[in-house]
């Protein structure tokens, strides 16, 4: 992939496809971590002369505008951290979008509204999403891709643009896929990933692939329970997907066959049912009453877990061990990114909850060797699929 550094970017309009997807409480921001992440790309493109032109999504307004999904609030913020005023479009591709463009001055920036108002951002219809792609790209004269948390998407900003103009990965995508590689093809052992979240469905590719690259796989979360019930377990109003119980027996055949040692909770917090202040005990995590939920795992499973990454050389982790919104229920995942901190290994955080959790438990950033800002390109990438828009960057 061409980068910054191969651009001629000084007195050009440069339009940048930044991840800027954050969370929103009115009009409040509440986690700014990927729009920071996105700022040196942008601060960059700005010292050496370049007319910036920021595009982003929000939420999913499926094509229709709803105000609740606007970005104002983001480039509020995005001119805080850039000290410097960052002109907002109201529109993606129309008389605002162009007006606004056309009064930026070298080493000024502007955000245009949500991508996804659009219908032709994520159009399925070719020719549509080509259309769209068209006109955004008649903004600028280059292109460059720095929205990791969406390059797994065949949306017309990540994929079609890129193929309509010069083009270059910027300095976080470019991040990005040096950490990945390093998760694939250099890895130094033991490779331990620990994977949590609510469904095994939603990672079954990854698990089926790393099942191929690990030493060691670590099951929390919500997940868990599925890889108990699979045992035999009874594991009461623990979230479930029966449908996947095959699938997992597969999972732990595997795991066997290879002589990948994958790991389960051994206790768990098991609460009365699902809220913050439910009550719970500690119990184990075999015998969960009939009436009780799994909402995090216990002390000793902590401690296991600690155990198990301590000679550790490579480290991923993506997905909670438990209700961490929760502070009853946040210990485990506190536990593991403790102890992750703590480890000589290379250790990376994959993005959304778990990069979410990071932060709301007010653990430091820089104690990682590096926080994904996409969790669902992480996983695609570990599960060996092509990413379109990492494809259209090589192109």
């Amino acid at each position: 992939m061409r980068t910054l550094d191969d651009l001629d970017v000084k007195g050009r309009r440069v339009l940048v496809r930044a991840d800027l997807n954050v969370p929103l409480d009115g009009e409040t921001i509440t986690d700014d971590g990927r729009i920071r992440a996105s700022v040196p790309t942008i601060r960059s493109l700005v010292e050496r002369g370049a007319k910036v032109v920021v595009c982003a999504h929000l939420g999913r307004p499926k094509g229709q505008v709803k105000p609740e999904f606007s970005l104002r609030p983001v480039a509020r913020r995005l001119g805080e951290l850039l000290d410097q005023d960052v002109a907002f479009a109201s529109d993606v591709v129309g008389d605002a979008a162009r007006a606004t463009v056309d009064t930026l001055q070298d080493g000024q920036v502007a955000l245009l509204e949500n991508l996804r108002y659009e219908p032709g951002e994520e159009s399925k219809d070719e020719a549509e999403r080509r259309a769209f792609a068209e006109r955004l790209a008649g903004l600028a004269d280059l292109y460059v891709g720095d929205g990791f948390g969406a390059v797994h998407r065949k949306h017309a900003s990540v994929y079609d643009v890129p193929r309509l103009l010069p083009h270059a990965a910027g300095g976080l995508v470019e991040a990005e896929v040096a950490v990945l590689r390093r998760l694939t093809d250099d890895t130094e052992r033991p490779y331990v990933v620990v994977l949590g979240g609510a469904k095994v469905s939603d990672k079954l590719g990854v698990i089926a692939n790393l099942l191929t690259k690990v030493d060691r796989l670590l099951i929390g979360g919500g997940m868990a329970y599925t890889f108990l019930k699979a045992q035999g377990h009874e594991v009461g109003n623990s979230l479930l997907q029966e449908d996947q119980i095959d699938q997992v027996r597969g999972f732990l055949d595997e795991a066997g066959k290879r002589g990948v040692e994958l790991v389960l909770p051994v206790d768990v917090l098991a609460a009365t049912g699902f809220a913050a202040d439910a009550e719970h005990d500690v119990v184990e995590a075999t015998a969960i009453p009939a009436d009780r939920e799994g909402l995090d795992i216990g002390p000793r499973t902590r401690e296991l877990f600690a155990a198990k990454l301590a000679d550790a050389k490579t480290v991923f982790w993506n997905g909670p061990m438990g209700v961490f919104e929760f502070d009853a229920f946040s210990g485990g995942t506190r536990a593991v990114a403790e102890a992750l901190i703590g480890s000589d290994a290379f250790t990376v955080v994959g993005g959304g909850d778990s990069a979410a959790a990071v932060r709301r438990l007010g653990l430091p950033e820089d104690g990682f060797s590096h926080i994904s800002t996409g969790g669902g390109a992480s996983l695609e990438y570990l599960e060996g699929k092509t990413l379109p828009g990492l494809a259209a960057l090589e192109d």
